[in-house]
């Protein structure tokens, strides 16, 4: 089955910056996502549409197409305790902080006793990075993934 709108694709990913690995799923589970639902980098969905289980590919991004540019102005503090993902803190470690837009990761720049300083630009923002994908399976959705607008793994949903 080919890759196209209301598809489940399964896909294990790497990405690099100049032959440098960033971020990987190898080492755990598979992604899992509903094309044609907005639910990814749309150059990223553009480029699997119509393509097979068993296919690699591999897509290079600018920093627009990818997680943006670096924005300077970019520089927040907030309160310690909305930091998740650590215990202690130190400058240049990623933690999660729920804002109104839902949940969004930060880097910490300073670290005070009760607040941070954080870089609140997407730690691969301003990077060209190339994205080297596996097709593992592709399957058409479920009624029950289109009404809830995103696909669901094994063991069905924990909503």
């Amino acid at each position: 089955m080919q890759i196209s709108s209301n598809s489940v694709v399964q896909f294990h990913y790497t990405i690099t910056e100049n032959g440098t690995e960033l971020e990987s799923s190898r080492q755990g589970d598979a992604m899992l996502y509903l094309h044609g639902h907005n639910q990814m980098l749309p150059k990223l969905e553009e480029a699997l549409q119509d393509k097979n289980a068993g296919d690699t590919l591999e897509v290079t991004l600018a920093p627009v197409d990818a997680y943006g540019e670096r924005k300077a102005d970019a520089i927040q503090s907030v309160q310690v305790k909305h930091l998740q993902g650590a215990k202690k803190w130190k400058p240049g470690m990623v933690a999660w902080v729920n804002t109104d837009h839902g949940e969004r990761q930060v880097t910490i720049v300073k670290m005070g006793m009760f607040k941070a300083d954080v870089d609140t630009n997407h730690p691969l923002a301003g990077k060209t990075v190339t994205f080297h994908i596996e097709i593992l399976s592709v399957r058409e959705a479920t009624e029950e993934e289109l009404a809830h607008g995103h696909a669901h793994g094994a063991g069905g949903h924990q909503h």
